[in-house]
């Protein structure tokens, strides 16, 4: 399953080898995606600080998304906190902030934070060959 995008080819360019920095290149774009959906959530925590704004339990399914990132060597269990986390923020959003009448940003910090570490998991996962460590 790790060599799912082993087939994907980059525009050919003179100036760049990509085979070589493939394994570089996705964990520095996948780190980028962690780190700004940590941003994202950090930033509504201080700009809504009190509960009635932003509920602290919110913040669970940032955790089990950064749990379900680390614990890619378990794919299945990964995949499902990984998804279930996603679908706990979208319910957050639109249960919590969409259908009430307060402000969205909240709700979408908490849904931005779990899309974007899902993306930076599979990139992360799936973006890699393991050729080099062989």
């Amino acid at each position: 399953m790790a060599g799912f995008l082993d087939n994907f080819r980059w525009p050919e360019c003179e100036c760049i080898d990509w085979s070589e920095r493939r394994n570089a290149v996705a964990s520095v774009v996948a780190g980028i995606l962690f780190f700004t959906g940590w941003w994202i959530m950090i930033d509504a925590a201080v700009v809504y600080p009190k509960p009635e704004q932003l509920n602290h339990a919110f913040h669970t399914c940032g955790v089990f998304s950064t749990l379900a990132f680390f614990a890619r060597v378990w794919l299945f269990i990964g995949f499902m906190l990984m998804f279930g986390s996603l679908i706990a923020s979208m319910w957050i959003l639109f249960g919590a902030y969409v259908t009430q009448n307060t402000d969205v940003y909240p709700g979408l910090a908490v849904f931005f934070q779990n899309a974007l570490i899902f993306f930076s998991t599979l990139i992360y996962k799936f973006g890699r060959t393991e050729e080099l460590w062989t």
